[in-house]
Parts: structure tokens; C-alpha cells; sequence
């Protein structure tokens, strides 16, 4: 076997390979689209529905949390309205200069619901100081009323989306922000109750600086796991350090490099790296060793590994310092792993 780049492209290359990068143990590039569709087509439906009514009666009742409310609404009816056309533009093959399609489409629509939200929050927390100070009249009956109706429209809606596949970083955004939703309108009931039985109107300011509290978590956490994602971050339960001492802890891989772990969209983490093994090594072997390993340990499946024997590198001459990496590797990115002790 020669020592040159035995590079591989796990993207349905490996053994027991389909082709398409559905092996033993396959992945699934997203959602079932027909499915899905279908539950986040009804959840759309009843959330729509509900918030247009909210809005005409919260400004009967003069309520700023049944406005809040309804804004929370269209914040879901959004998510899930992007959900559907980041499934459609997901399920495009790659082809052009897009060499992994468009699903990142889920992610910027992610990000995008997780802004709005953001946004939103920030205006809704300022009209509720400004009723806190000076509280208008407010219709307690109506805001009852409107509430417990919210909060059975919101169960069944989060009902459909919890049939989705929710490992979709937009689809799961979209269920938890109809929970947060149902935390809300729970809230406004009580504040609906307080002004019905006491007179106390600062309450109904009060319920819709909780929903703002709501919103800005759900805002700040699809902004930073969708973030996390658009640059090129590890997946937030995969620790690059820990995977590539794995790798090198590998008999008989001797280094470990150029390391990179991503995510392409949810649930489709991909790696790639640069595998040293000992002269007598069999690359393709380790090569396949390694990838079932990823697999079985880290549930990463699509993986680009070269593979070179550790003798190459002592051939080259040119760099000082020339440790065996730097044969390979003009300018290698990230921590070097050996076996023994780790050079991070």
C-alpha cells in the first residue's frame, strides 16, 4: 500500500453504503416532508385563525397582554410558514455552486424568526412600562375569556407540530414557541382574573412583560443555536478536543489534525480531518475503523477522512520545526493530536 492520500469522502462511499450516504445506521437528510407538512399546515391554520380574533378582541378589551399575545401568535405563525418553505428548499438536490442544496435554508429562517421575536419583545416591554405607569381601563371578562380559548388552541396546535420530526432546528423552534405561547396565555388568564376580582390593571402589564421575558428567550436561543450553526461551530454536544483524542487514541493512527467538525443543518453533523498512521499501518482499514467509530460514538456519519502513512511526512524537508503535520499541511487549523501526550 502507498503512503499518499487515501482520502475519503463518507458521503456514501463507506461499506454498506447505498450510495446517498444511507448505510447500516443511515441518517435522515430532514424531515419527511409530507407528513410534517401536513401537521404544521394544521397548527398554521389554528394559530391564524386564533390570532386574528385575539387582536379584534384584545382591542375591545383595551389589553395589551391579549395584543402581546396575538403578536406572540404571528411570531409562531411565522416560524411555521418558514418552516414549510425551508422543508420545500431542503428537499432540493444539490447542484450549482449549492454542493450541499439549500439546507441551510432552515437555519436562516431560524435565525430570522429568532430576531423577529427579539425585536418584538423590545416593543412590547416598552408599551408595558409605559401602561405600568399610567394603566388604561382594561375588560377583565374578555380577557378571560380569550385566554382559556388560547390556551386550548395552543395545546392542540402544539399537539400537530409535536408529530413533525422535531429535530429540525425550525420546526422545533416553531413547538417551542407555541409552549411558550401556552405559558402566556396562562398568564394573561391570571391577570385576566386579578382585574375582573380587584380592579388592579397594572396586572394586565404585568402578564404581558412575562410573555416579553418568554420571548426573549426563545428569541435569544433559536438566534444563538442558528448562529452557532451559520459559523460553522462544532455541534453544542460534540467536543472537537475530546473527538479528535479519540481518533488519535486509535491504534494505529499516530496524529491527528486539521480537525473540523460542523453542522450542515439540523441534525447532519459532518467531519473532517487529517489521519497520520504508522508506516505499516493499512490506511483504508483504519480509515474504515475510524468512520464506524464516529458513528457508533459521536453519531456522525458524514466524514472526510485522509488517511496518510507517518513516514510521508519525515520525506518532506523545507519547514522548521517540521513536526509531522507540517509535511502535510501548509497552514493546519486547530489543536494537533497524538497519541500519549496531547499537543492542544
Amino acid at each position: 500500500m502507498s503512503g499518499h492520500d487515501h482520502a475519503h469522502d463518507g458521503h456514501g462511499h463507506g461499506p454498506g453504503s447505498d450510495g446517498h450516504g444511507h448505510g447500516p445506521g443511515g441518517h435522515s437528510h430532514g424531515v419527511s416532508a409530507d407528513a410534517d407538512r401536513r401537521w404544521l399546515a394544521i397548527a398554521l391554520a389554528l394559530i391564524g385563525g386564533f390570532m386574528a380574533v385575539e387582536v379584534v378582541i384584545g382591542v375591545m378589551a383595551n389589553s395589551l397582554a391579549l395584543i402581546s399575545d396575538a403578536a406572540h401568535m404571528l411570531t409562531d405563525a411565522v416560524s411555521i410558514v418558514l418552516a414549510l418553505i425551508a422543508m420545500r428548499l431542503a428537499a432540493r438536490p444539490a447542484r450549482g455552486g449549492f454542493t450541499y442544496g439549500l439546507k441551510r435554508a432552515e437555519i436562516l429562517s431560524a435565525q430570522a424568526n429568532g430576531l423577529t421575536l427579539i425585536l418584538l419583545a423590545l416593543w412590547l416591554a416598552y408599551e408595558a412600562v409605559r401602561r405600568l405607569m399610567n394603566p388604561p381601563p382594561v375588560e377583565g371578562g374578555l380577557v378571560v375569556v380569550t385566554a382559556l380559548a388560547g390556551i386550548v388552541v395552543n395545546v392542540a396546535a402544539a399537539w400537530c407540530i409535536s408529530r413533525a420530526n422535531r429535530s429540525a432546528l425550525v420546526v422545533e423552534g416553531a413547538y417551542q414557541h407555541i409552549l411558550n405561547d401556552l405559558f402566556a396565555f396562562i398568564g394573561t388568564a391570571i391577570a385576566g382574573v386579578i382585574v375582573l376580582t380587584t380592579g388592579f390593571r397594572q396586572a394586565d402589564a404585568i402578564a404581558t412583560l412575562v410573555v416579553v421575558v418568554l420571548m426573549l428567550k426563545a428569541g435569544y436561543g433559536l438566534v444563538r443555536e442558528s448562529g452557532r450553526i451559520l459559523l460553522e461551530a462544532s455541534p453544542a454536544h460534540v467536543d472537537p478536543d475530546a473527538v479528535g483524542d479519540r481518533l488519535a487514541g486509535h491504534p494505529p493512527v499516530t496524529e491527528v489534525h486539521d480537525l473540523h467538525i460542523w453542522t450542515i443543518t439540523s441534525g447532519q453533523a459532518a467531519l473532517s480531518a487529517h489521519v497520520l498512521v504508522e508506516p505499516a499501518g493499512d490506511c483504508h482499514a483504519v480509515r474504515r475503523d475510524l468512520e464506524a467509530l464516529l458513528d457508533k460514538e459521536y453519531g456522525i456519519t458524514h466524514t472526510t477522512l485522509q488517511v496518510d502513512h507517518a513516514q510521508d511526512s519525515l520525506l518532506t524537508v523545507g519547514r522548521t520545526g517540521g513536526g509531522a503535520s507540517d509535511a502535510h499541511c501548509a497552514d493546519a487549523h486547530g489543536p494537533v493530536h497524538r497519541q500519549g501526550p496531547h499537543d492542544h
